[in-house]
């Protein structure tokens, strides 16, 4: 018994030593809980409850060359109630007033927003949606309304401020205006002139505490944010919104004329480099086109003829030949090895200066040339375009330029038939801007400038950071030479492959090509169409680049027919609508044209003073001269001469009436 007695009490000793022990240990735990890892304890029990959340700053304004909107930070504001923090006496007290006011702003019954908001105080919903997409003056009288005008603790108004990114321009340059995007990991993907700008655009994120209400549900801690958000600095870019509009329009009705799968086009200033238009458009799957890519920037090539200008200076700056260098076509069939150029025309054109060859654009001309010239010593021709920048990169601010590919002796892509195909551009690869910029450097008359999308960055109304012309090659060729090519991209256009692009206004210079864009025996043939030039070719303004890619060849697949319409359209539309000059010179130009103008205008102008003239076929900015002198207000509709007037003529006319035109 006393054995049993002492077991028991062995038992008790060694289960008391346990409890004893195990207190101690809770006793330890407690204490490093308390005063170790307290701190860090507290710290995640607040992260549950409370949260500090980024407040995306405002990004600053993209504005166009003459300061109109191509992109801008719009705020919105997500209007939210808290039905639990209000007190009973003041939600009877304001519950009706209130839903009244939200009916009349929202046209919607009072019953509607009356369910809601009875619904949420029973469910002690503390996040119920009122009202999302607010701009800031309708948000600016929600807040006014009865009960959220007591504020968040007492009036239970919850409001979520972001910002959204809107293009005032619409799907006009999309790809070009861009975007710059965060994914919840932190990297950006950046697109255009938002990409590229993103470090003056996006400015500094602010910081706003929120408590966490519910299953994902955070509510904000009062009105005021921890951190306030800096806004971006604006951004004044090279773009033309009038230019880019002209430019948009004629590359998409060129499109959906001949079915195209997508195409390109630039303009730019030809002395300082800015990039006025650069359209870009890709065909749907249902036929449509919007801005796809960004294939003037990104889409490295085979240009076909228009590399033909290149292989022409190439040739006259080592002295190879000079424009009058006489070569025979034969046939319009050359044998190379195991492959034969061809001309489109044929029968070929019998034996023809170099000049001439540029003209009509002669393949067995430039292959001949080239491969007599310099099947010796190829290396010398190579390094001649590579001496010229076309083997490099522009450098463009703007995200993704293609590499141009230009062969090189010794390469393992290196044939025998490489060099008389290089001459009339095949095996090498170029992006239509960089193209663009060799064909701008021979109007500035070998000066290469980089081509410029952006002019200024500023603070409000303070300039930030200027930029100006950058020159990449003081000179490509010599002057000599820049004359020489100049006159015969003149004569391409006045009597060449381009003369259905000829005008009596103002000269236009440039190279036509047409390029075969896939290869093999069993494919069906595909063709790139293209044009480079510049204009007034007596004193260049504006330099523009046209590519067509894949046309319906039932309609047209040459250069001339596809892509130097649309250099044309452009062209004509600038001319006639842009100064182009700065300064008004003082020697006097007998243009007939301009005279029967000018005519026209002053014998209206005398005799219309109150009835309304026939202003269809006048030029845009007569028009609107001579009709606000009559004390009319004008509205203007698209671009050049009127077609449409609102007002017929004949009709008698009141001051400050309205009168509306259709240009075309």
């Amino acid at each position: 018994m006393a054995i049993k007695e002492k077991n028991i009490l062995n038992r008790l000793y060694f289960i008391a030593g346990c409890m004893f022990f195990f207190a101690v240990a809770v006793g330890v735990k407690l204490t490093n809980i308390q005063f170790v890892e307290g701190d860090e304890y507290r710290k995640k029990a607040q992260e549950r409850v409370f949260k500090t959340f980024d407040i995306p700053a405002n990004r600053g304004n993209l504005y166009d060359s003459k300061g109109n909107l191509l992109a801008t930070s719009v705020p919105k504001y997500d209007i939210r109630f808290d039905a639990v923090t209000v007190t009973d006496k003041d939600f009877r007290e304001h519950i009706k007033p209130l839903c009244e006011a939200l009916s009349k702003e929202f046209h919607k019954p009072i019953s509607y927003y009356d369910k809601i908001i009875r619904t949420a105080r029973s469910n002690k919903n503390r996040y119920v949606l009122i009202r999302r997409n607010l701009g800031y003056s309708q948000y600016m009288r929600v807040k006014e309304f009865p009960l959220f005008k007591l504020g968040a603790n007492r009036g239970g108004l919850i409001v979520e401020q972001r910002t959204v990114r809107e293009h005032p321009i619409g799907k006009i340059a999309e790809r070009t205006v861009g975007y710059e995007r965060r994914d919840d990991q932190g990297y950006y993907t950046r697109v255009g002139l938002e990409g590229a700008y993103g470090a003056f655009l996006r400015g500094k994120d602010g910081k706003r505490k929120k408590q966490k209400i519910a299953k994902n549900q955070w509510k904000p801690i009062g009105d005021d944010n921890e951190v306030e958000p800096q806004d971006g600095y604006d951004v004044v870019s090279t773009i033309d919104v009038n230019i880019q509009d002209i430019a948009h329009h004629a590359l998409l009705g060129q499109l959906e004329e001949f079915e195209a799968e997508h195409g390109t086009v630039v303009v730019m200033e030809t002395k300082t480099g800015e990039i006025k238009a650069i359209s870009n458009l890709g065909r749907t799957k249902a036929g449509k086109y919007y801005e796809k890519l960004n294939y003037a920037v990104g889409e490295s090539h085979e240009p076909g003829s228009t590399f033909k200008l290149m292989t022409m200076v190439a040739a006259l700056e080592d002295r190879a030949i000079d424009s009058s260098h006489v070569v025979d076509t034969e046939n319009g069939r050359v044998k190379f090895y195991d492959r034969t150029v061809k001309d489109s025309r044929w029968g070929g054109y019998g034996k023809i200066s170099a000049a001439k060859a540029f003209e009509v654009s002669s393949n067995t001309a430039f292959a001949k040339i080239i491969n007599e010239k310099y099947k010796d010593n190829p290396r010398k021709f190579v390094d001649r375009l590579i001496n010229m920048g076309l083997a490099e990169r522009l450098g463009l601010s703007i995200k993704g330029e293609g590499v141009p590919k230009i062969p090189y002796p010794g390469d393992k892509d290196w044939y025998g038939t490489t060099l008389p195909w290089m001459a009339h551009g095949y095996g090498v690869s170029l992006t239509p801007l960089q193209t663009l910029a060799f064909y701008n450097a021979i109007a500035n008359d070998g000066e290469m400038v980089k081509p410029r999308f952006i002019k200024e960055v500023k603070a409000w109304d303070r300039s930030k950071e200027r930029f100006d012309k950058e020159v990449l090659n003081a000179a490509i060729c010599s002057k000599k030479t820049a004359k020489i090519v100049q006159k015969m991209m003149l004569n391409v256009v006045k009597r060449g492959t381009a003369d259905n692009i000829h005008t009596d206004n103002f000269l236009i210079a440039g190279k036509t090509g047409t390029c075969w864009g896939n290869y093999g025996k069993d494919k069906e043939r595909e063709y790139i169409s293209s044009f480079a030039g510049y204009f007034p070719a007596d004193n260049p303004k504006y330099s523009s680049i046209v590519v067509i890619h894949k046309p319906n060849k039932e309609k047209g697949y040459y250069g001339s027919t596809v892509a130097a319409p649309v250099f044309k359209t452009i062209a004509m539309k600038i001319y006639n609508d842009i100064p182009v000059v700065d300064e008004v010179s003082s020697s006097i130009v007998e243009s007939p044209t301009v005279i029967e103008s000018y005519e026209d205008y002053y014998t209206k102008a005398q005799k219309y003073k109150t009835i309304m003239p026939d202003v269809k076929g006048m030029p845009a900015m007569d028009v609107i001269s001579l009709l606000e002198n009559m004390g009319l207000k004008v509205e203007v509709k698209g671009s050049g001469n009127v077609e449409n007037q609102s007002i017929e003529p004949g009709t008698k006319v009141q001051i400050n009436q309205t009168v509306r035109l259709e240009l075309s």
